[in-house]
């Protein structure tokens, strides 16, 4: 009788093919196989048409999904064996549609939608999980993830299974116990929960970048408005001296032609722009003649002016310390008897900020008549000093500077 099977002469398992051969002989290393007459069982779920190869087989199928009306089809699929080598790239799943009547539609087998979403939300393919609940009767979630434990090295497990109208053969695959089962399920579980992680690692990752991203951006662009805001700045800087500078020819000017006017009313020739200074004979004879000595006004002004000058960079502070000023002398003038508008304490916060920190701001009051006192804690201005003219004259004073755009640019 010709040989119908390949057995294993190390653990006596029934082969239909030589590439099941190989395929047994790459997972359990056996080497010694011989031809055999005795057929492969082919026992065919009658619930759920899985084909199951041997007595175990079925019990286990049993034992899973509680089936247990099968039908015994083995002398319709008994052929003899075929010692040729497989060709390259061929499938068991071509075998067996090789078997099968050319003429018969194959169709993907009809699955309960609900647990092949869940397997699908667990990380499986559409067709590893359709596989899992056909071949496992649609038994449940448990058993699906069962038979993807067990059959997860086969090489068509990701491909959408097609059945014919009968039957679907499957290769059998050793069976697992309890223990390593729950393993394979702890591993598959643990698989998925990684993915899920790198995957949320990931993105977190490209959020991270974006932020990055966006921070640098911001940063050129504050860069460059403080780039703007600087050459701003040093623009009306310029603009500002130029103005000075302006102001100054303008001054020069009116003095030359006020000069010149009075050279006509006093009838003098126009003076030649060649005409060189008085000798030092003249300055000599002049400087026998008595000098006046500079009014309190002319000591205000010149005090005024300088303290301008000193702290010309910022025109706001000046202009402040001027009109500090004029409050304190207007005070004194409209309350002479009242002492508190005569004693000014210098270490108080608002005076040195206003006055104090600038110089000539303490001499403007000293020539007003305010003296120091109390180791110069106090600036005090007695009552039997209080001079109403020289009062009405600082009031002018500061008055002028504060109204007259070109006070002290000269």
């Amino acid at each position: 009788m010709a040989g119908v099977s390949l057995k294993c002469g190390d653990c006596g398992a029934l082969l239909k093919s030589v590439e099941e051969a190989q395929e047994h002989a790459e997972l359990t290393s056996h080497s010694n196989f011989s031809e055999s007459t005795e057929p492969v069982l082919n026992l065919v779920c009658t619930a759920c048409s899985k084909p199951c190869r041997s007595k175990t087989e079925s019990d286990l199928h049993t034992k899973r999904t509680g089936h247990t009306e099968f039908v015994d089809k083995t002398s319709e699929a008994t052929k003899p064996i075929s010692l040729e080598a497989p060709k390259v790239g061929a499938t068991a799943e071509d075998s067996v549609t090789a078997t099968t009547n050319q003429d018969e539609e194959m169709v993907v087998p009809e699955v309960d939608k609900k647990i092949l979403e869940e397997l699908e939300s667990m990380g499986f393919s559409a067709a590893r999980a359709t596989r899992a609940l056909h071949y496992s009767g649609n038994a449940g979630l448990e058993a699906a993830v069962t038979w993807i434990v067990e059959h997860e090295n086969d090489p068509d497990i990701d491909q959408m299974p097609l059945v014919p109208a009968n039957t679907k053969v499957e290769a059998p695959k050793p069976s697992l116990t309890p223990e390593e089962l729950k393993a394979k399920q702890q591993e598959l579980r643990e698989r998925a929960r990684k993915k899920k992680e790198e995957e949320e690692k990931r993105t977190e990752r490209e959020k991270e970048k974006e932020r990055i991203r966006i921070g640098k951006e911001l940063l050129e662009a504050k860069r460059i408005e403080e780039d703007n805001e600087r050459k701003r700045i040093l623009a009306l800087r310029k603009a500002e001296k130029e103005e000075e500078r302006r102001a100054r020819e303008k001054i020069k000017q009116k003095l030359e032609e006020d000069k010149a006017e009075r050279r006509r009313r006093l009838g003098l020739p126009p003076e030649e722009p060649s005409v060189s200074k008085p000798s030092p004979v003249v300055e000599e004879k002049k400087s026998f003649l008595p000098v006046r000595p500079a009014t309190k006004a002319e000591q205000m002004r010149e005090c005024l002016r300088s303290l301008k000058q000193n702290h010309k960079e910022d025109d706001a502070r000046v202009k402040k310390a001027f009109q500090t000023l004029l409050t304190y002398v207007g005070n004194v003038a409209r309350n002479p008897d009242e002492e508190k508008f005569r004693k000014i304490r210098l270490t108080n916060q608002s005076f040195q900020e206003r006055v104090g920190a600038l110089k000539g701001g303490i001499e403007f009051l000293e020539i007003c008549g305010f003296e120091k006192i109390d180791g110069g804690e106090f600036l005090f201005l007695p009552r039997d000093k209080v001079d109403m003219a020289v009062l009405n004259s600082a009031g002018s004073e500061l008055d002028s500077a504060i109204k007259n755009p070109f006070f002290g640019v000269l």
